[in-house]
């Protein structure tokens, strides 16, 4: 890293030249495009918290992302290209701290965290980057866990002290020591807050509680504010022209802002003005008078002064938005054994934040945060790696089933929904959904649900499975209101003898973090683990 500044995490930023070959990463990605002349800016390709684009939208492999200056490129690009990155760069650390003993690829298990509230497809996304760039051969390796980011925090947490967590010693009692303690994570990410809730089993294993939940409330909303308030300060096209101008700045100025915004104290913010915006604004009227109309903000020799109360009021959305969820959870009759509220991520070392968790929680609730929080889900992804079956069962976040044929019942089915058979006459109902997992059940990560299922041509060769979710507790009909269809696979059954009586079995494991399905040809004994393609438009 050439840029090692003052974070643990590197941000999320990504360079391409105008060849769209890839160049930088993190920081070195910030530093080399805002020092490229503005001729050469305007050619290449720099993307920054791109990991928000796979949250709430439907995820393809085909989608393509928006550069900083609205040029295009495939998501599929960007993200592996950063695993790419990544990935070698990991292998050189080894090598260097290991006296160049090289790795076999073969021997590396990689654990990518992904937030829980992500899709399925975006974590099948993620899985498909990685193989772009060569993490795992196969859409099945096991050389590849995907990992939930407030569970991977979880994990690492349940072994630290109970007392307060900013203790690192190791007599104190953990909390994996309590059987039947249950805490909620919180994880304060740049661009998602992601919420779960875990209980310690005997084993000290952990049983989630309560379907993952969250939003984009993260804590680039608050920067997003800051700027915001900038550009209202800076009228008369000032700050307009400034961003266009003097990127470089701009961006010391915001990296300037993320530090103080993380603070732990209760000041007032001092934000250094930088010479070109103070000289460009100078060119207008005196500076001082661009802040007589703002409250809360002041000019403060060649700074700008941000009150702790304006500082707050950039937190408002977040805030708003974790504590609402946080009651709604809470406020379930079975969550009230829940003693522990853990706030890890980046975004959880802002004083602000955690007061305004103290105030609304801190009477019923201890609320925690570990020492370096934002390295809580990496150390976690670690121990997830070491044993993916730590936690046990986790809740559905969706409804889960297949389409499926049955024979045609005038009586319960929908005449438009009646189909007949060219090779005999055979009459049946399609696009009725079978249920495979309800909405909040929870699901042991050993179980398997299993369907069987038969051809609805005697003589065809091919099953299709298609998958639906809904926010409903069931469905009659893949066509309903509020279905979404997932994805599907397609298995094979050659032997047509015995027609219509060939049995087909799907296995489907729904406790992990990523769906698998097993489908038996039970007439010839043949059996295929089979991907699902939930990335298809």
């Amino acid at each position: 890293m050439e840029h090692g500044l003052k974070t643990v995490k590197t941000p999320t930023s990504i360079l391409f030249n105008q060849d769209k070959l890839f160049r930088k990463f993190g920081y070195d990605a910030v530093m080399k495009y805002k020092s490229l002349p503005s001729s050469e800016a305007d050619s290449w390709y720099f993307f920054q918290n791109f990991k928000m684009k796979l949250y709430n939208t439907k995820v393809t492999s085909g989608m393509e992302l928006k550069a900083s200056n609205g040029k295009t490129l495939p998501a599929l690009t960007v993200f592996s290209e950063s695993l790419r990155y990544l990935k070698e760069h990991a292998l050189n650390t080894i090598q260097e701290a290991s006296f160049q003993i090289v790795c076999d690829q073969e021997e590396i298990t990689w654990v990518i965290t992904v937030p829980a509230i992500w899709s399925t497809a975006a974590r099948q996304f993620m899985r498909l980057a990685a193989k772009e760039a060569g993490l795992i051969s196969n859409m099945l390796s096991d050389k590849l866990i995907i990992a939930l980011e407030p569970e991977a925090a979880s994990l690492w947490c349940k072994q630290l002290p109970q007392e307060g967590f900013m203790a690192d010693t190791s007599d104190k009692k953990k909390f994996e020591d309590s059987p039947g303690i249950q805490y909620i994570v919180v994880d304060c990410g740049g661009g998602t807050i992601d919420i779960t809730v875990h209980e310690i089993q005997e084993n000290r294993y952990l049983k989630e509680l309560h379907k993952a939940t969250g939003g984009g409330w993260g804590g680039n909303r608050v920067d997003e504010n800051f700027i915001d308030l900038l550009k209202e300060i800076f009228s008369d096209g000032v700050w307009d022209e400034y961003v266009k101008k003097h990127p470089t700045e701009l961006q010391n100025m915001m990296y300037n802002f993320s530090l103080q915004k993380c603070s732990s104290n209760r000041e007032a913010v001092y934000i250094r003005c930088y010479y070109n915006l103070t000289r460009m604004a100078e060119r207008k009227k005196e500076i001082s008078h661009f802040f007589k109309k703002a409250k809360g903000v002041e000019w403060c020799d060649g700074m700008i002064k941000i009150t702790y109360e304006k500082m707050k009021s950039f937190f408002d959305y977040s805030i708003k938005n974790i504590i609402r969820t946080l009651r709604e959870i809470l406020g379930k009759p079975e969550m009230t054994k829940v003693q522990y509220i853990l706030l890890v991520g980046g975004f959880a070392s802002s004083i602000i934040l955690r007061d305004a968790i103290s105030e609304a929680f801190g009477k019923k609730h201890h609320i925690l945060c570990p020492l370096e929080a934002q390295a809580a889900i990496v150390k976690g992804a670690v121990l997830f790696g070491v044993n993916p079956n730590i936690v046990t069962s986790r809740v559905s976040a969706r409804t889960y089933g297949l389409a499926v044929a049955e024979d045609f019942n005038a009586a319960i089915h929908d005449p438009s929904k009646r189909r007949v058979s060219k090779a005999d006459g055979y009459v049946y109902c399609t696009d009725l959904f079978r249920k495979l997992v309800g909405i909040e059940e929870s699901v042991d990560i050993s179980k398997v649900s299993c369907y069987d299922f038969y051809p609805v041509e005697p003589d065809q060769t091919r099953a299709l499975f298609s998958f639906y979710c809904t926010e409903k507790q069931d469905a009659q009909y893949v066509d309903e209101e509020g279905m979404e269809w997932l994805g599907s696979c397609t298995v094979s059954m050659p032997d047509t003898k015995l027609g219509r009586k060939r049995q087909l079995k799907v296995c489907i494991k729904f406790g992990l973090t990523e769906f698998k399905a097993t489908c038996t040809d039970v007439t010839s004994k043949q059996s295929q683990e089979v991907v699902m393609d939930f990335l298809a438009v």
